[in-house]
């Protein structure tokens, strides 16, 4: 099997979705690169000799018989995947691809709710999906995954499978070849789960926003049925660079997914009089709060009110978000089942109280997960990805509420955007000494690099960390080790990326991408772009 050789050259020198496909496209099922051992006089090409292109000329075959079949090809698929280095251009893209894929979501028999916020967002999905998954096709869409980026996309609670990703995921980026579409990882995945769950035949699909809400990829779906619902669960200072440094400026942003006709619903913690503006200006159906659906206390029998949602521990306010989520998300489904557009019923919502009780009680992996473990199981782990100052001030609040008389030791790293040195003194604040917090750094083009950390903030440097040295697994066994000897509860938090690594030294089952995708999901990927800007 020969394969041209200037495929090969992008695939290696500088990734993209269409060199990418194409070199896929000329391999078998069973087959994937790992190496190319390549001659001494195709080396310098790669280089950027040109000379050497010279002299081998354009139509140079390479001999591929020696190419390594180890990986699968999903495996493959994701390797390409997270080698896509295209840059977004607001919502072109991903309308291009949304009409190319022939609009798969724009039908009168699928509900539509649309999820965005700073804090919440992902919670408020799952427990609206869960809710409805009883006596619904559901089709979920978060981002971003934890342990394998199957966990994106599901229906009622199942993830899209390896041969599924294998069956769809060409599909999608064949369209972006044949339509030119230069399409980010975000955006072929999110075009890849629209594809899903319209081949499934799902009927009610309930979409996460990535980043923001007006230019997010997810956002490209507005049909005159739909999305029915589309809620906005918090707005704080968050990727302020991209959405604004003004509560109201981010407030706006998310607002972006609100549409005509559509229901809005809010959280508390968003400034009402933007949101409600743009509700307004694009004829949104009405906008409510969990209050305006719920009443002030909940009277459909949980019996949680705001006196139950908000209290003070050690001087701080506590709220507890999970039960604020718990209502947005009761609120949402009792919107959805009155939901009427232009004298249109939507297909019939049928719920019972106790589908939905049980359903807005499910959490999300890695919001106040708890986790035991140690020799005897002994040692209470506390795994969240508090990630920002407002999350970050409800974990450490909850956790002193939970365990009132017991000392934490965290394991904790950030992204490289969030406020570190803020995060680092509320830390600090809550530890009997910097020894108890365990500094790591995730291998990730966003994460916050552990000398980062310390100049943000110069009391970690007494804090546990080993300098050169990231490594998430020895971390976590030093904490669970020191959490055991001093009864102590390990929490692991601070940032999304450092989780999957975390839960794999804690000995967690669940399903895992292997180290062929996370290696250049992380490692690989981090090489593959200095070396790219190195030889620039």
């Amino acid at each position: 099997m020969n394969l041209f050789f200037p495929i090969c050259l992008a695939s290696f020198c500088k990734p993209s979705s269409n060199f990418s496909l194409r070199l896929r496209r000329n391999l078998s099922d069973k087959t994937a690169v790992k190496h190319l051992n390549l001659s001494s006089s195709i080396q310098p090409f790669i280089m950027g000799s040109t000379e050497a292109k010279s002299n081998l000329g354009d139509e140079v075959q390479v001999d591929t018989t020696h190419i390594s079949s180890s990986f699968t090809k999903y495996e493959e698929l994701l390797r390409e995947l997270y080698y896509i280095s295209n840059k977004k251009r607001g919502l072109q893209n991903m309308i291009e691809l949304y009409d190319a894929l022939d609009k798969p979501l724009d039908s009168p028999k699928i509900s539509i709710v649309h999820v965005a916020g700073t804090n919440g967002k992902g919670s408020v999905t799952l427990k609206i999906a869960r809710s409805l998954e009883k006596h619904h096709k559901v089709g979920m869409l978060v981002s971003p995954h934890i342990s394998s980026f199957r966990e994106r996309i599901s229906i009622n609670g199942t993830l899209i499978s390896e041969q599924e990703v294998e069956t769809y995921l060409p599909q999608v980026i064949d369209l972006c070849n044949k339509h030119n579409i230069p399409a980010t990882f975000f955006e072929i995945a999110t075009g890849l789960a629209f594809l899903y769950f319209a081949k499934q035949g799902v009927d009610v699909v309930v979409l996460e926003t990535g980043l923001g809400g007006r230019l997010d990829a997810t956002n490209v779906v507005n049909h005159p049925y739909n999305p029915h619902l589309c809620i906005v669960t918090s707005i704080g200072l968050e990727h302020t660079a991209i959405l604004g440094n003004t509560v109201e400026l981010i407030g706006a942003e998310k607002a972006g997914v609100i549409k005509k006709n559509a229901s809005v619903l809010v959280g508390p913690n968003v400034p009402h009089d933007v949101i409600r503006k743009v509700a307004i200006e694009m004829e949104a159906e009405g906008y409510y709060t969990a209050d305006d659906v719920l009443g002030p206390t909940n009277y459909d029998g949980d019996g949680v009110g705001h006196e139950q949602i908000s209290q003070v521990v050690n001087g701080m306010e506590y709220v507890d978000y999970d039960v604020e989520n718990s209502r947005t998300a009761r609120a949402a489904i009792r919107l959805l089942q009155t939901k009427r557009k232009n004298n249109i019923t939507f297909p019939s919502i049928k719920l019972s109280d106790s589908d939905v009780s049980a359903g807005v009680c499910q959490r999300p992996q890695c919001r106040f997960e708890t986790v035991m473990t140690g020799r005897g199981e002994d040692v209470h782990v506390i795994l969240d990805i508090a990630h920002n100052p407002p999350a970050m001030i409800t974990l450490v609040a909850k956790l002193e509420a939970t365990y009132p008389n017991k000392h934490k030791r965290y394991v904790v790293g950030f992204s490289a955007d969030k406020d570190i040195a803020q995060i680092g003194k509320l830390l600090l604040s809550f530890v009997p000494s910097p020894s108890n917090i365990h500094l790591v750094e995730a291998v990730n083009l966003r994460a916050a690099k552990i000398c980062d950390i310390l100049e943000a903030e110069p009391l970690l440097k007494e804090s546990n960390f080993v300098e050169n040295d990231r490594s998430i697994t020895a971390q976590v066994k030093l904490g669970t080790a020191l959490a055991m000897e001093k009864d102590e509860i390990l929490v692991i938090c601070g940032s999304v990326f450092l989780m999957a690594e975390a839960r794999a030294a804690l000995g967690i089952q669940e399903a895992r991408d292997s180290d062929n995708i996370t290696n250049v999901a992380g490692k690989g990927l981090l090489k593959c772009k200095e070396e790219m800007k190195k030889n620039a």
